[in-house]
């Protein structure tokens, strides 16, 4: 049976090592604005996914992706070391996009009150095409029928 809350308790704490090692211990001078944000873990508590945000331009991912696989290791020791169970997991580090991903949902969310704002200003002066009752209405005399001196019904 898989016990997901300490996978959870797990992964707090190895993103709690791995950023205390990447502050005192890792002398990488290529990991200067990394943050690790967050982690998860793999149900049989074997594998670990390690998430990081990089202030900077594509040089500076390039840069702290290339550091953090040197110190994969060393990374990986210091983690075994601190929380003790009897397999330590292998660490991936992976970058972290979810900032970029909110600020492309603000501006798209931003564009669509702009342009709902445009539809409500049109909108505002318009005025049903048509006549106001869509739907077919008898006219008075339309229905009206005239019976002859014969007896013959005729309609109008």
């Amino acid at each position: 049976m898989v016990d997901q809350a300490r996978a959870r308790r797990l992964a707090k704490r190895i993103v709690a090592i791995v950023a205390t090692e990447l502050q005192g211990e890792v002398k990488d001078p290529r990991l200067t604005m990394v943050t690790i944000t967050a982690a998860t873990v793999t149900p049989d508590l074997r594998e670990a996914t390690v998430y990081y945000t990089v202030l900077g331009d594509d040089q500076d991912r390039a840069d702290t992706m290339a550091a953090l696989a040197s110190a994969t290791g060393i990374l990986r020791s210091a983690v075994g070391r601190h929380i003790g169970i009897k397999f330590t997991p292998s660490l991936t580090f992976t970058l972290d996009t979810v900032g970029e991903q909110s600020r492309h949902i603000e501006a798209l969310l931003a564009q669509a009150r702009l342009e709902d704002a445009a539809v409500a200003a049109r909108a505002a002066g318009a005025s049903f095409a048509g006549d106001p009752d869509p739907y077919r209405q008898p006219r008075p005399d339309e229905d009206a029928a005239v019976v002859d001196d014969d007896g013959r019904v005729t309609r109008r």
